[in-house]
C-alpha cells in the first residue's frame, strides 16, 4: 500500500507558476497576509521526497522557501531523491547547440540557454537593444536571431572577442554592433527601444535571497538609463524584485527533460515614460 505524505510549502510569490514549479498533484492554494501563497496536497513518498532534494531551503523571489513533510520522509527516500536531482541536473537546458563556440568557465555556467536566449528575442519583437553585460554573447545571439538590431556591450575583452566569434558561428554577426568598455558609463550615451542587464551573479551568489544593492552594474543602470523606454533584467531565482520599484518579475523555466521544473532565472520587467 502506497504511503501518501501531507505536503504544505509556502510563501511561493504569486506571480509564479507554481503548478510547473510543483509538479502533479490536487495541491489547495491559500493567500498569506504577505501576498504570498500557501500550497498544499497529499502526495506519494516519491513525489515528496521529489520535492524535498529540490526545493527545501530554496529561495525564491527574496524569500525562503518552507517545506513541511508530514509524516516525515525516510533519509533513504530522500538521499535517492537527491541522487535523482543530481542526475536531472546532467540533463538540463542546451547553451548553445553549434559546435565551435568559445565559453569560459564562468559564462558556460551562466550562460542563458539557447532556447531561453530566443524566447526572449521573440519577445522584444524587433526592437532595438542593447545588452549591457553581454558576456560570451547568448543573449544578443538570441536577440539578433529573432530580428532585433543588437548593441552588446562587455567590459572584458576576451568575453567580446568570445561573444563576437560566437555571433559569427550563428551568422548574425551583422545584426550587432560590439562595443568594450563599462556598460555604466556608456549606456546613458546611446539610444535604444530596451535596455537588456543580465549583471554577473557571482560565483557564490546568494540562492536564499538577493537584492538591487548586491548586484551593481544592474542598479546603476537603472538609475543611468531612464531615457530608455523599457528595461529588463535577467536575475538570479532568489533575487527579490521588491527591491527594484514599479517592475514586474516573471520566472523562466528550464526547457530541457532534467531542469523543466527548475526555475533558471527571473526576468525583471521596468517601462518608463519617456
Amino acid at each position: 500500500m502506497a504511503q501518501f505524505h501531507r505536503v504544505r510549502i509556502w510563501p511561493l510569490p504569486a506571480w509564479l507558476d507554481w503548478q510547473r514549479l510543483l509538479g502533479p498533484g490536487s495541491w489547495n492554494q491559500r493567500e498569506l497576509a504577505s501576498g504570498g501563497l500557501e500550497l498544499e496536497a497529499n502526495l506519494d513518498r516519491a513525489q515528496a521526497a521529489d520535492l524535498e532534494a529540490r526545493l527545501h531551503g530554496v529561495g525564491l523571489g527574496g524569500q525562503k522557501l518552507h517545506l513541511e513533510i508530514t509524516p516525515k520522509l525516510h533519509r533513504s527516500d530522500v538521499r535517492k531523491a537527491r541522487l535523482e536531482e543530481a542526475r536531472r541536473y546532467r540533463q538540463g537546458s542546451v547553451g548553445f547547440s553549434k559546435s565551435g563556440v568559445v565559453l569560459d568557465d564562468e559564462t558556460r555556467r551562466f550562460l542563458t540557454p539557447q532556447a531561453l536566449a530566443l524566447q526572449l528575442g521573440e519577445k522584444a519583437k524587433e526592437l532595438r537593444v542593447i545588452d549591457a553585460c553581454c558576456g560570451a554573447g547568448g543573449n544578443a545571439i538570441g536577440f539578433a536571431r529573432a530580428g532585433c538590431t543588437v548593441t552588446a556591450i562587455e567590459i572584458d575583452g576576451r568575453r567580446l572577442q568570445a561573444a563576437q566569434h560566437n555571433a559569427s558561428v550563428y551568422g548574425v554577426a551583422n545584426r550587432i554592433t560590439f562595443i568594450a568598455g563599462d556598460a555604466t558609463e556608456i549606456v546613458p550615451e546611446l539610444q535604444a527601444d530596451l535596455l537588456f542587464v543580465d549583471p554577473p551573479w557571482g560565483e557564490r551568489y546568494n540562492t536564499v535571497r538577493m537584492t538591487l544593492e548586491e548586484l551593481p552594474p544592474l542598479s546603476t543602470l537603472v538609475q543611468r538609463s531612464t531615457h530608455i523606454a523599457q528595461l529588463w533584467a535577467k536575475v538570479p531565482p532568489s533575487f527579490d524584485p521588491a527591491t527594484v520599484p514599479d517592475c514586474a518579475a516573471q520566472a523562466y523555466f528550464g526547457v530541457g527533460a532534467g531542469d523543466d521544473r527548475r526555475v533558471k532565472f527571473l526576468l525583471l520587467t521596468l517601462r518608463r515614460p519617456c
